[in-house]
């Protein structure tokens, strides 16, 4: 259970999706792009947006997860379109790329002030880095499931109060319990700064999106998609059902649905730097 399930994520594309026009649609025109990246691909649906912004580009879809890879593989091939599963935090392009997209994903990996540098070195002069990651771990979503995993008996098989594994990261994502602890995006001004110093001019903001999900647990079905993966994965099957009965009630009352659907409210971090 412990992986990345393209249909569930997808669930609420068109909602995950915004961001990433969003981020694109802040990247100057007046760049030319003949080799492009967009670490942590996930299916390559939105990867595959970035051929037709930059017409003469090649383009990489980077991601770890070999399910998400085997979904992205299925769409009608791209010559200039090329997938690689790969550590998002540590892959080396042969060559230096024009353009870095990363929507939703480097949240997952650990030591930004490392990483950043890092994806920085990855730019050919004049280079650009967008990047776009959740900030709502304080919302009640993320609360209430922190909440939950330290009371038992859901504590004890999940290790929650005990010892904390931190030999859990693999390939970039991040899949252990302790979220509060380890937030790996950074604060705004952290980023502005951090660009700033390394010689790159920046533009940061934050959006909440004020979303209305359809169908019923909306927000429950949203959460199986990303946080709930390691969750899941730790407990029993047979324990999966009782698990998500007892979140479900919980995110029913934090978020109930209207007549339109269920608002869910969620911040998100953007910036975009490129060499000065």
């Amino acid at each position: 259970m412990n992986r990345w399930d393209p249909h569930q994520y997808q669930r609420f594309g068109r909602e995950r999706a915004q961001p990433f026009f969003d981020l694109v649609g802040r990247i100057p025109d007046d760049r030319q792009v003949h080799t492009a990246a967009d670490l942590g691909c996930g299916p390559g649906t939105l990867t595959r947006t970035l051929c037709a912004r930059w017409p003469e580009a090649t383009v990489y879809g980077v991601d770890n997860s070999p399910h998400m890879l085997e979904k992205a593989g299925q769409l009608p091939a791209q010559p200039r379109l090329h997938f690689i599963q790969a550590d998002l935090a540590a892959w080396q392009p042969e060559h230096r790329l024009d353009c870095i997209v990363s929507n939703a994903a480097l949240q997952w990996v650990p030591d930004h002030a490392r990483v950043l540098p890092h994806l920085l070195s990855l730019l050919a002069p004049h280079g650009v880095l967008a990047v776009q990651m959740p900030r709502n771990f304080d919302q009640p979503a993320h609360r209430l499931l922190y909440e939950l995993v330290r009371q038992d008996p859901w504590a004890t098989r999940l290790d929650s109060k005990g010892n904390r594994d931190h030999n859990t990261i693999s390939q970039g994502h991040h899949d252990s319990l302790f979220w509060e602890e380890r937030q790996f995006a950074e604060k705004p001004d952290w980023y502005a700064q951090t660009l700033r110093r390394a010689g790159f001019g920046v533009e940061v903001w934050e959006t909440i999106y004020h979303h209305l999900l359809d169908g019923q647990d909306a927000v429950l079905e949203w959460m199986k998609g990303t946080a709930l993966r390691p969750v899941l994965s730790r407990l029993p099957e047979q324990q999966h059902e009782a698990f998500l009965a007892v979140y479900g009630q919980r995110l029913a009352a934090a978020y109930p649905p209207g007549p339109h659907g269920t608002p869910f409210p969620f911040r998100r971090l953007f910036f975009v730097a490129q060499r000065s």
